[in-house]
């Protein structure tokens, strides 16, 4: 099970604030809820308040877990994942959710964090890595493949996270077999989704990566009531969407993306998908537009 009886929390491998340069290294954490989650609720004896800082995690190996490998969450900071393996979890394999629940919501946010160099493989729920909210987090250099039913990356504003703001950066990625279909197969994700389900998701950069043999598309816009204004997407090679597009905005989503370098090849419903309704626009840069939007898939 998530979690344990009458919804109190499940086993935790490493749990708590971490203070300040705190180093974990070479620990492998099987059969928990959670690998590692960083961060206590403010209210959760408030005298003890203080965000995990300029901690780091190398050396991991974290399987077979119920929810999330790693999670920075309420408030963690210049903190890093590097070096590490990832397999069969059951939520996102690594996350940094700059939720609500801290001391301060204009200080305490989830920023400048970065997963580097780490191999995340079938995570059997949810995403491979996540960023809800914050500012200045990097995913770099990551291997992420298999993924059951959601993305290998997504930023997403759901869980009522504190904004996006500044910049966030996807970069040098490797992405294979990701994607996938949840919620009851109503949903259909992307290899890299962005969902600005209600707040926006300003300054994302993804460049230099690969996304190939995806089960949907490979880069998604979903639909939501924010927007994704002023992407940047930069030598990126999309080979092979099995059952959608290479890029795809869908009916409900806004914003725009410049697209520099882009290459698209092998993808059922084509190049870019613009769906009927969408307000996302694209500006390509050395990449041909097509004539006309492509037409929509159905979307159950």
């Amino acid at each position: 099970i998530r979690g344990g009886d009458g919804n109190q929390e499940g086993g935790v491998g490493l749990n708590g604030r971490f203070g300040k340069n705190t180093k974990i290294k070479n620990v492998w954490i099987e059969h928990a809820n959670v690998g590692a989650w960083v961060g206590r609720d403010y209210d959760n004896i408030p005298a003890l308040w203080g965000p995990g800082d300029g901690l780091e995690f190398s050396g991991m190996r974290i399987r077979n877990t119920y929810a999330d490998g790693v999670n920075f969450s309420n408030g963690t900071r210049n903190s890093t994942v590097f070096n590490s393996s990832f397999r069969n979890t059951g939520d996102d394999a690594l996350a940094v959710w700059a939720n609500k629940y801290v001391k301060d919501q204009s200080v305490d946010i989830g920023h400048d964090n970065a997963f580097r160099n780490n191999t995340v493989q079938l995570p059997w729920r949810a995403n491979g890595v996540a960023v809800y909210g914050g500012y200045g987090n990097t995913i770099e250099n990551n291997l992420i493949s298999d993924t059951m039913n959601y993305p290998g990356i997504m930023l997403a504003t759901d869980h009522d996270p504190l904004p996006f703001s500044g910049q966030t950066v996807i970069a040098n990625n490797g992405l294979y077999r990701t994607g996938g279909a949840f919620w009851n197969e109503d949903q259909e994700f992307g290899a890299i989704t962005l969902f600005a389900q209600g707040q926006n998701i300003p300054g994302v950069i993804i460049r230099d990566t690969d996304i190939c043999d995806s089960t949907y598309d490979g880069i998604q816009f979903k639909t939501g009531g924010g927007t994704v204004p002023d992407a940047k997407i930069t030598n990126v090679r999309i080979c092979k969407s099995n059952n959608g597009s290479g890029i795809l905005a869908m009916s409900g989503a806004r914003g725009s993306a410049t697209l520099t370098n882009v290459t698209i090849s092998d993808s059922r419903d084509g190049d870019v998908t613009i769906e009927p309704g969408s307000q996302f626009n694209f500006t390509w840069s050395a990449l041909k537009a097509p004539s006309t939007p492509l037409k929509s898939r159905p979307r159950r």
